[in-house]
């Protein structure tokens, strides 16, 4: 499933901007589609835009009904009446969705077999502390088991000694849920820190829901910004 707004706060239409001739949601949807894991692609959207764009590109789209906060709530209404075990939420801007990453993923399911773990998601080491402080870059911090603890937009852990050494990781905007983890997020109410930090990871976890999380070193280019547009122009092969 692979959210997909109109508007966008930071930049307006993102998803409709031209990568190498085809939309960034169309870029994006093939990527999922390409990998070959999946029994069913779809986009789900408010707009009619985007909805023609896929299907007359001959993929497979699905019109909300309702409005929405966040891509959980978009696609919990998607699948509501849907016979599904795990469903896999790829951000629309995220035309460099790569296999290997989303395979890492899902294998996390298969090795559960107490169904200890809600949803499953990616994060990757960063470094540059331009990343690491900017809030558009979402940190993750973790237990001794990979289990989410905390998301935020400031950095996470706050560096008081600097003397101790410790890894930095942005949160990949990847999820893989089981499909009752998704349905009580849509019924749950948004608590405070949610609202706060405007990450819609931390209801899961504010109401003791666990965050299996699986580090990638694959980056990709998570398109923003107009500057991260040029950028994925210039990656493009």
């Amino acid at each position: 499933m692979i959210p997909a707004r109109y508007a966008a706060s930071r930049f307006p239409a993102k998803l409709m901007q031209d990568l190498h001739g085809k939309p960034v949601i169309l870029r994006t949807y093939e990527a999922a589609v390409n990998t070959g894991l999946f029994d069913n692609v779809y986009v789900v959207t408010d707009s009619e835009l985007i909805f023609n764009t896929i299907h007359n590109a001959g993929g497979k789209a699905i019109m909300s009904i309702k409005e929405h906060e966040c891509g959980s709530d978009r696609i919990a209404e998607a699948v509501t009446d849907m016979q599904v075990d795990i469903i896999v939420n790829v951000q629309g801007d995220e035309p460099f969705t790569d296999k290997a990453s989303l395979q890492s993923v899902l294998k996390v399911f298969e090795k559960d077999a107490e169904e200890e773990i809600d949803l499953a998601s990616l994060m990757v080491k960063i470094t540059d502390w331009d990343e690491i402080s900017n809030p558009n870059t979402v940190k993750v911090i973790v237990d001794n088991r990979n289990f989410a603890l905390y998301f935020s937009r400031s950095p996470i852990p706050y560096p008081r000694d600097k003397a101790v050494r410790t890894d930095y990781y942005k949160h990949k905007g990847i999820y893989a849920f089981r499909k009752r983890a998704l349905m009580d997020f849509q019924r749950l109410p948004m608590l405070p820190l949610e609202a706060t930090e405007k990450i819609e990871a931390i209801r899961y976890l504010e109401y003791g829901k666990k965050i299996k999380m699986v580090e990638t070193t694959v980056t990709g280019i998570e398109i923003d910004t107009p500057e991260d547009l040029e950028k994925a122009q210039q990656a493009w092969k």
